[in-house]
């Protein structure tokens, strides 16, 4: 309760800071009466607490957007403000008038923000196809060579719908892939806009076999999730070990970001498989990858960082993760971890880029 108690008490003051560069910038162009003050900190105040209507009224598309472009807003200003004030501030020491100073960057942040939403819009909603090629020294039945073709994080919903899953479908069946793997995060913490919007019956025209986990937002106590999934065209494994004809062994974990559900040891999911034979490991968030290679995992494939989606939050999940991004050798394991299809929260990314991951994998003859 405390930590909430702090979490809301940093975040008014942070609305405060923000609420107050605006009004001295709106104080420029003549908004000194104390009625346009008033309604100005209303609006900012509803705006700022946007996104949590949005989750409060769940059928509300319009307040979703508000509080998602909020969200980015929020981020944007954060970073830029201390440097607009400081410049202000330095503007004392020079023949540039105050009231100057505050009207020019105040522009200049308007500027910023329409870029800002532009291009990280673009990133968002315009994927990448992000290549690698692995050899995993294993042999398996039939082609020594497979292409496999993952997507994390989707996050499909209000903001991410019908037609982003279309887009998926389209990349995923223009690269043949003989397998596709979704490590996570297909949902984005309620199912009704992903069954409103038709998105099972879009997925089911994915061409290969495709196999899913679970993520920290697949999530929603009216219904059977797995089912849910399962009915979408492919197989969710929730700590479930399943063998591929070619002998591949395909390991899912359930989400270690529930907190009431207890997930099987790797070691137990582990037992009887035949290390002879690649094992591929859907794990979501890309902890632990010690225990994979422990245990005999060739390949980790995991999503949830997106990279931080927006920089410089990538420091933050570079400091977090053994792997972040992209792929990493250790041992006999290799990772991979995907910046994730969708987006979350705001659909914005700076500094990463939405992808969908292409492996080329190859095998003992």
């Amino acid at each position: 309760m405390l930590f909430i108690l702090g979490v809301i008490l940093i975040y008014n003051l942070f609305l405060v800071y923000i609420g107050w560069n605006g009004w001295k910038w709106l104080q420029i162009f003549g908004g000194k009466k104390k009625r346009v003050k008033y309604v100005f900190w209303v609006v900012l105040t509803l705006f700022a607490y946007s996104f949590v209507f949005g989750r409060l009224v769940e059928d509300s598309i319009v307040l979703t957007w508000v509080g998602a472009i909020w969200l980015g807003l929020f981020y944007f200003l954060l970073l830029i403000l201390p440097f607009i004030n400081l410049f202000v501030y330095l503007t004392r020491f020079t023949r540039i008038r105050k009231n100057a100073a505050i009207k020019w960057t105040g522009n200049a942040v308007i500027v910023g923000i329409i870029a800002f939403f532009g291009f990280g819009i673009y990133n968002a909603y315009s994927p990448v196809i992000k290549s690698y090629q692995l050899h995993i020294d294993k042999h398996v039945e039939g082609k020594q060579s497979l292409t496999i073709v993952m997507a994390s994080d989707m996050h499909f919903g209000v903001l991410s719908g019908a037609n982003q899953a279309r887009k998926l479908v389209k990349h995923i069946d223009s690269m043949e892939p003989d397998l596709v793997l979704f490590p996570g995060d297909i949902i984005d913490d309620d199912v009704k806009p992903y069954l409103e919007g038709g998105i099972p019956d879009i997925l089911r025209k994915i061409k290969a076999p495709v196999f899913g986990s679970l993520g920290n937002h697949d999530r929603d106590e009216d219904v059977d999730l797995i089912q849910v999934f399962n009915s979408s065209g492919m197989k969710l494994l929730a700590d479930e070990t399943i063998i591929l004809d070619n002998g591949i062994t395909l390991i899912g974990r359930k989400d270690r970001g529930y907190q009431d559900v207890t997930r099987a040891k790797l070691s137990e999911l582990m037992d009887g498989v035949d290390l002879s034979k690649p094992v591929i490991l859907l794990e979501h968030q890309p902890y632990d990858l010690d225990i994979a290679e422990k245990n005999g995992v060739d390949l980790i494939l995991s999503g949830h960082t997106h990279r931080g989606q927006i920089a410089p939050m990538n420091l933050i999940t570079n400091m977090i993760y053994e792997n972040d991004w992209g792929y990493l050798k250790k041992g006999t394991l290799q990772s991979i971890v995907s910046s994730g299809y969708g987006f979350w929260g705001t659909p914005i990314r700076i500094g990463t880029r939405s992808e969908i991951v292409q492996l080329k994998v190859t095998f003992n003859p």
